[in-house]
């Protein structure tokens, strides 16, 4: 199992240990460095953004004619969501902007919702509303930015790049994290760090609190993958120093006291703070592979259960889709569920890792030559993603490309910290 992250970024990381080789490397985390972020049970953040809702559906009944208070109960209502995790919160965001959209079919309102679709991973929806507001014209730079953003999840990575050609511009901080999110699906990690670190300098320089948090958490996660685990360590804590609520940072140094220090008892205890501010069903996945590091199958088969209860409110969607194709697989051995899945994920999302999901099934399924062919025509060549690796090295080695196999497994050993202690034992018998 590795359910380090939930994202709509891609977050990368990587390590030194296993899960048999239990030494300590070099302690670079203190608990006394974040304790004090776990002790404000409210902040005032979350406080504010909270009036903030209220004080709009109250101006929104006073004035029911009044259709811009929607725009402000949407974005309230987002913001609740980032600094709460309940799916309530996206889901009232898009009622409220469907409801403005009918009143003022403009193209910031398609962006908004847009955006909100895309959070939900629903980016056909997305794509279509985009279409829109280019073609309304208004502030159409903006359009064409979450057009790449849109076309990359889709793994339509020639119109991905044409949009991203039309809005280059190396001053612009937007332009500037999405060509280091270009870079990044390219493999290319160094340019992708480089243009991340400049888009730091703008961020830093306009005073943007939200641009710098952005930033800070972005480059942990790719100064990380690039084993730069302090450095990764230290932006973590600044993003917190900002926000003290920011569970994606919390989360973050959870995984490098687990994947780094082999510290799973640390890792379960911060995780568990999290959960009394901030839902996310993927918690319960993380907390089942600790538990599974610690030998502790109750606990395991327990967070596995919560994560399967929570993940099922249907206001989700299809936003789980591959955490629970890779649970079907790797743990309860439902193939009929996955493949169900697995046709919804393509369908939504035809990327190169959700065709590794269907290649990873016909693998688990023994069908060694349907896998190969699958990953020869949809995968090979197109993703630099360790977990996606690590299938095509199982399936080469299945189909006894031994050569190719371990071709992989070199570079899979250097991606370990992202993989994780649990997975990468098994890449070392690849």
């Amino acid at each position: 199992m590795n359910y380090k992250k939930y994202t709509l970024i891609v977050v990368l990381f990587v390590l030194i240990t296993s899960c048999s080789d239990r030494s300590i490397p070099t302690k670079i985390t203190k608990p006394k460095d974040y304790e004090s972020y776990f002790t404000e049970q409210t902040s005032e953040s979350l406080k504010a953004s909270t009036e903030n809702l209220y004080y709009w559906e109250k101006r929104m009944k006073e004035a029911p004619n009044q259709y811009p208070y929607l725009q402000k109960i949407a974005s309230s209502s987002t913001k609740l969501f980032s600094e709460t995790g309940k799916i309530e919160y996206l889901k009232k965001a898009e009622t409220t902007l469907l409801s403005l959209l009918k009143k003022s079919p403009k193209a910031s309102t398609y962006r908004s919702l847009a955006r909100n679709y895309i959070s939900q991973h629903r980016f056909r929806e997305s794509l279509k509303l985009l279409k829109k507001a280019e073609l309304n014209g208004e502030k159409s730079g903006l359009t064409q930015k979450m057009l790449f953003d849109v076309y990359l999840e889709l793994g339509n990575y020639k119109k991905a790049e044409g949009y991203l050609n039309l809005i280059q511009n190396p001053d612009d901080f937007d332009y500037l994290i999405r060509a280091s999110k270009w870079n990044d699906v390219r493999g290319n990690l160094e340019t992708a760090i480089s243009f991340l670190e400049k888009a730091l300098s703008i961020a830093e320089s306009s005073k943007n609190n939200e641009l710098i948090m952005w930033s800070y958490t972005n480059l942990a996660d790719f100064y990380g993958h690039n084993n730069q685990i302090k450095k990764s360590y230290n932006f973590y804590l600044k993003s917190l120093e900002l926000d003290p609520q920011n569970a994606y940072a919390k989360k973050g140094i959870a995984w490098i006291v687990y994947s780094y220090e082999n510290n799973p008892k640390e890792a379960f205890r911060i995780i568990n703070k999290i959960q009394e501010n901030h839902q996310s069903p993927d918690y319960y996945l993380f907390k089942a592979e600790l538990a599974e590091y610690l030998n502790d199958e109750d606990s395991k088969k327990e967070n596995i259960y919560k994560y399967l209860t929570s993940a099922s409110n249907p206001c989700y969607g299809e936003m789980y889709n591959q955490y629970n194709v890779k649970l079907y697989l790797d743990e309860l051995g439902q193939y009929k569920q996955a493949k169900n899945v697995i046709e919804r994920e393509i369908k939504n999302r035809p990327t190169p890792e959700s065709y590794d999901l269907l290649a990873w099934l016909a693998y688990n399924k023994g069908d060694y030559q349907k896998s190969l062919e699958i990953a020869n025509e949809y995968v090979v060549g197109k993703s630099h993603e360790p977990e996606v690796l690590y299938h095509l090295a199982e399936i080469y080695k299945a189909n006894s490309f031994i050569e190719k196999a371990q071709e992989l497994k070199k570079e899979l050993i250097k991606s370990s910290y992202e993989l994780g202690p649990l997975m990468i034992e098994k890449v070392k018998s690849i």
